[in-house]
């Protein structure tokens, strides 16, 4: 990896966002064809350290951004922004594509996702099909149920969602983060995403824990909790691939780790079999975090498969 794309991934830029600061990179700026990163819970734009460059190097103008609640972006709780869910999420990537990408770029835009990512780009690609090229996401978290029909918000429902509000407000995230950074359970989280372990570096353990070590980093998960854990129907996974086969606008691929211990191969089969016209690229002795586990792999499939749809 050169110096100069090392400075560009670490330089932030800042945007403002419904009066939030988001955080974000890019490179080859100038290139033809814009992609946006989108990194998995807990990460950061800094996760895609080992493949943007690469992309750039092949006229795309290569995006990373940190969502809000994660990396240097702002970490706003209940009493700023109510709730933090892959609905928040895509809307602030909708608009990074409005304010920041469509002053400089007018091509649809393709979006590369890891785990949490992956559903924000998943979501994105629903509201946003007619501006989304097509969606890389690596692995695709949530449950997955075939043909579920859509349900009225019940009563219970409502209570449900109440009751897991006022858990997670009273629920000492604080004391549960401090023992995180003090008990050396990051690095065992890390060791338990990477089945190859040999970019488990200085530079990965910091860009994970630096964000949670912020004053502001117990609020910001209290939202994410409460929006992730009472999300509607429309907004999980498996409604959202539902409609987003009703169209087929925007081709979708699943890259998926053999060796994934967080997300399991066998729910990326599942999607498949489902979803005939979702591909699923398996990556033998890889696990959850491929795009940097197995850069080199990672790049290879999903530029491969770019091409072949003739975005270039």
């Amino acid at each position: 990896m050169n110096n100069n794309f090392k400075e560009n991934i670490n330089f932030p830029n800042y945007w403002n966002w419904n009066g939030f600061k988001i955080c974000w990179s890019v490179t080859g700026e100038d290139n033809k064809v814009p992609i946006i990163f989108l990194h998995g819970f807990g990460a950061s734009r800094k996760h895609w350290r080992n493949n943007l460059e690469y992309f750039a190097k092949r006229n795309c103008a290569s995006y990373s951004l940190d969502l809000i609640g994660f990396g240097d972006s702002d970490q706003p709780g209940i009493t700023q922004i109510g709730k933090l869910d892959n609905e928040i999420w895509s809307n602030q990537v909708k608009d990074f594509i409005a304010q920041v990408i469509r002053p400089k770029n007018s091509g649809k835009v393709i979006l590369i996702g890891n785990s949490l990512g992956s559903l924000v780009a998943l979501t994105c690609a629903v509201s946003l099909e007619d501006q989304i090229a097509k969606v890389i996401a690596s692995p695709l978290p949530d449950q997955i149920q075939e043909n579920k029909k859509s349900k009225k918000k019940s009563s219970f429902k409502k209570f449900q969602d109440k009751f897991i509000k006022i858990f997670f407000i009273f629920f000492p995230l604080e004391i549960i983060l401090f023992l995180i950074t003090k008990l050396g359970v990051i690095k065992l989280g890390l060791n338990s995403a990477y089945f190859k372990k040999d970019n488990i570096d200085r530079e990965l353990i910091d860009l994970v824990t630096k964000p949670v070590l912020r004053s502001t980093s117990a609020r910001s998960l209290r939202a994410m909790c409460i929006g992730m854990s009472s999300r509607d129907e429309k907004f999980q996974a498996s409604y959202l691939l539902r409609k987003l086969s009703a169209s087929k606008k925007v081709p979708f691929l699943l890259i998926w780790g053999e060796k994934d211990n967080f997300i399991p191969l066998f729910i990326g089969k599942k999607i498949a079999n489902f979803h005939r016209w979702v591909k699923l690229k398996i990556v033998s002795n890889s696990g959850h975090c491929i795009h940097d586990e197995d850069p080199s792999v990672f790049n290879r499939i999903s530029y491969e498969w770019i091409s072949d749809l003739k975005t270039f």
